[in-house]
């Protein structure tokens, strides 16, 4: 339970980072798998063995089968919350967390009752750091709680910053400050600083101060308290800091151990170096937690696991013990290739966070990988020889010690003073440059592209290389637009995306193209010696009708010259091809449409929603796949149901791989932050009040619009009027069109209500006779009317947009009145209610009926 659960948990953070373009949330489970699963356990193994050390307490004050009781409910809890957080189960998140919390807990009190029987003595202080350090973590705990709840933006960002100090810097951070007072000296064998403990004394509540004024200025919104909190914790850290440069230059860092230690500590400034910049040039607290998981790799990769990987590199020698001769085996197993792995972590890791393209970033972070994963090898085997090593020297005998005595003095002075590893650090060099090399030519495979130069025109190559910077911005436009370039030169372009919100590309008409890039990321596109002139566009799906093109224009050109490239305009990168109808087609028999049933009110009046932005395989009609994006996992999304004076509190998740947003019409708010688009991995919460009865329609509004809606990203919202009488069945019929292409502004190939042509004419509606049956009917659109209309049957009651038409408690226009359809515009609403005299089969239709032809048509079988 001491050493394998840590290791275990390292493992599945690199297995998770492995396969983690198929895993939800895989950033997030990789950073809390290291965080709170392996960080958080080796925190409390090796804060009690310190404690044991440091105050030599009897060992009946916490039996090894109590620390154990104290570890397992830690793993519980932290399986709990790997599992809640994903699947929004947030009763797992609050138990998991509460275990966690009670672990942390119970381990405090540990230590307090181990300093009450010590004996007075030195560097009691590390143990009181380990105490502030524990009363930190529970204070953490419920701030995650609390963020997997689900918050506004602004709370959101809030939450995430304090969650993240209080954990990064408060439970671990303040930990490893008052170990490294006596672990560094012990590490490199120096003296320790005279001034040491009492520095540790001075800085420790300038620590707890200053932590605790961030997290206040974070949860209040004040950035100048923040900001003074994260100053005065800098402070105290560089105070207490200068007991580490005495043994430093007693003896520098010889061996990984020292080596990893020290990168670790650097890390840990730049990390929070990186957070105050964010807090003091960011516009507000949302823009401060956008783009945060650069900050968890640098203090949870960079520092924390660094900090651990060097520190367990000398602390598992020292605890298996054996005397000089089976340390010096551990140091000279853990030092294997220990250069060669520092190399390859932190300066891949710097690089990484340039504005690299995707294909370098991909290579330097896997070569940050196997320099953290190989570790865990190195740890297991070095484990095995010093265990053998131990055995050894116990069995040896007197004359065997006397024997090696001078070959271990020898043997020590080569382990302990060992030359600088030259060819390690040039073999880390070697690997980092491999990376940067094979960064370009992995990217293209990333994305499913092709950077290949375009074929040599007509004209005579001049030997000149035009090179052009092209920006692809957030008002789809790329910057410049025009591009002249003299007849004969090669021209190369080096395209940036400046957009946040979403991916770009530039495809040009030769099928020549750059990757997709997020924002920051960058493409060298060589389009070869140009004659003729060029378009290209970005070849995300809409993005050149919104304007998105780029004109190459060449001058200087002699009178006949022709390009190379002569293929045809395309519509989108991997673009699927049209579609039509195929007369006679049928769902097979077995076919199961989608539930159109309304789902019952919830008992809760706030309700609380993940919609997971998901590009899904889609049968669309009879033998017709297309890819649908799609909210929740269908298109159209999750119909949500609720009363007026509900609220809801809707978690974007763009799990996609393009920018999406959503809108609620069942909100009234202003759409600046809940309504943005958010890039791929991204997430939102948008919170709303439903203030007024309908069937509100709720859509992705990234623009172009039009083209994102008919791909299948909108719902609906039901908010019953009060007293709504209640009826037999109640169904919801959301009508939406299908186009053959990107291209929305001719006619729909398809019709369908609830997103599949024809499927409840194979899989009919029931009802029977004499019940009252009501449908809420929406009209998606994005730009066809309906009139919705069941054959063989007369509305006695129509709701449409917030009023009774016909019937209702004031009975509009009579107990004779009714109505034949329900007419509604694009993101119109309403329901009808009827009963059926007989029973038989009643298609409901679009009574636009060309569109009840191309699949707005379904069957109510009444028995």
């Amino acid at each position: 339970m001491r050493d394998r659960p840590g290791v275990l948990w390292l493992v599945a953070a690199a297995l998770t980072a492995l396969v983690h373009p198929f895993v939800p949330d895989a950033t997030w489970l990789m950073v809390h798998m290291v965080a709170l699963g392996a960080l958080t356990h080796s925190v409390m193994v090796w804060s009690t063995h310190f404690a044991t050390t440091l105050l030599k307490n009897h060992p009946d004050i916490d039996l090894r089968a109590t620390q154990n009781r104290r570890l397992v409910l830690l793993h519980l809890g932290v399986l709990a919350v790997l599992v809640g957080v994903p699947t929004t189960w947030w009763w797992l998140t609050l138990a998991g967390a509460s275990a966690v919390a009670s672990a942390v807990c119970w381990h405090a009190w540990q230590l307090v009752r181990r300093l009450r029987g010590a004996l007075p003595g030195r560097f009691r202080v590390v143990v009181h750091h380990y105490l502030a350090s524990a009363a930190f973590l529970p204070v953490g705990a419920t701030l995650g709680v609390l963020l997997a709840r689900g918050q506004g933006d602004d709370m959101h960002a809030r939450l995430l910053l304090a969650h993240s100090l209080v954990n990064v810097l408060g439970w671990l951070g303040i930990t490893v400050t008052g170990t490294l007072v006596t672990l560094w000296p012990t590490i490199l064998r120096a003296r320790m600083d005279d001034a040491a403990e009492r520095r540790a004394r001075q800085a420790l509540p300038g620590l707890v101060v200053g932590l605790a004024l961030a997290c206040t200025g974070a949860l209040l919104g004040w950035r100048w308290l923040l900001l003074a909190g994260i100053a005065g914790y800098v402070a105290a850290l560089l105070w207490n800091g200068r007991s580490l440069v005495a043994p430093a230059r007693q003896k520098p860092p010889r061996h990984f151990a020292s080596w990893s230690v020290m990168a670790g500590a650097v890390w840990f400034l730049v990390g929070i170096t990186m957070i105050a910049w964010r807090v003091a040039t960011a516009d507000g607290f949302p823009e401060m937690a956008t783009g945060y998981g650069r900050v968890a790799a640098v203090l949870v990769v960079g520092f924390a696991l660094q900090v651990l990987t060097g520190a367990l590199s000398h602390l598992v020698t020292a605890a298996i013990g054996g005397g000089p001769r089976v340390a010096r085996v551990g140091i000279a197993g853990f030092d294997r290739i220990g250069v060669t792995r520092i190399v390859i972590i932190n300066v891949p890791l710097a690089l990484a966070l340039l504005p690299v393209p995707a294909g370098t970033r991909v290579a330097l972070t896997t070569l940050v990988l196997v320099g953290l994963v190989a570790f865990v090898p190195i740890l297991l085997s070095t484990i095995k020889r010093l265990v053998t090593a131990r055995r050894e020297a116990a069995l040896a005998t007197p004359e065997d010690r006397r024997t090696g005595l001078e070959q271990g003095r020898a043997e020590a002075a080569r382990v302990l003073e060992p030359p600088f590893p030259r060819a390690q650090l040039m073999a880390g060099v070697t690997l980092v440059a491999l990376a940067l090399a094979a960064g370009p030519a992995l990217q293209p495979v990333l994305e499913g592209g092709s950077v290949s130069a375009a074929p040599a025109t007509s004209v005579a190559p001049t030997g000149h290389t035009t090179e052009v910077a092209v920006e692809a911005g957030a008002d789809m436009r790329f910057s410049p637009s025009r591009v002249e370039v003299p007849a004969g030169d090669r021209l190369v372009i080096t395209l940036t995306n400046t957009d946040g919100s979403t991916v770009h590309d530039l495809y040009l008409d030769d099928d020549t193209q750059t990757p997709r890039l997020a924002k920051g990321e960058s493409a060298t596109l060589d389009v070869g010696v140009v004659g003729a002139d060029r378009q290209g566009w970005c070849s995300v799906t809409g993005h050149r009708a919104m304007g998105m093109t780029l004109d190459i224009v060449v001058t200087g050109a002699p009178d006949g010259a022709t390009g190379g490239a002569t293929a045809g305009p395309r519509s989108s990168t991997g673009a699927e091809p049209p579609f039509a109808l195929t007369p006679g087609a049928t769902w097979p028999e077995g076919f199961e449409a989608d539930d159109a049933s309304l789902p019952p009110l919830p008992a809760t009046r706030t309700h609380r929603v993940t919609l997971r932005v998901q590009e899904q395989e889609v049968e669309v009609a009879p033998g017709v796949t297309r890819t649908r994006w799609t909210f929740g996992g269908s298109a159209p999304g999750p119909t949500l149901h609720g009363r007026v004076g509900d609220r809801f509190v809707v978690t974007l998740v763009n799990d996609g791989s393009i920018g999406h947003s959503i809108d609620f019409h069942a909100g009234a708010l202003a759409p600046d932050r809940p309504m943005r688009t958010i890039g791929p991995g991204r997430r939102l919460t948008y919170t709303f009040t439903a203030e007024r009865a309908g069937i509100w329609m709720y859509h992705c509004s990234t623009m172009p619009m039009s083209t994102h809606i008919a791909q299948g990203m909108f719902g609906a919202v039901v908010i019953e009027p009060p007293d709504l009488p209640e009826v037999d069945r109640s169904y919801v019929v959301t009508a939406s069109e299908l186009h053959a292409g990107e291209d929305t502004s001719t006619d729909p190939v398809a019709t369908a209500f609830n997103g599949r042509a024809f499927q409840y004419d194979a899989d009919p509606l029931t009802a029977r006779v004499g019940e009252r049956v009501r449908f809420w009917v929406l009209d998606a659109g994005p730009d066809g009317p309906l009139s919705f209309h069941v054959v063989g049957g007369q509305f006695d009651t129509v709701w449409e947009e917030g009023a009774y038409r016909v019937g209702g408690p004031d009975e509009v226009g009579g107990p004779a009145a009714g109505s034949q359809v329900l007419p509604l515009l694009p993101a119109q609403g309403g329901f009808v209610e009827l009963t059926f005299p007989e029973a038989g089969h009643y298609p409901f239709v679009n009574h636009v009926m060309t569109d009840a032809e191309r699949g707005a048509h379904g069957i109510v079988r009444v028995r």
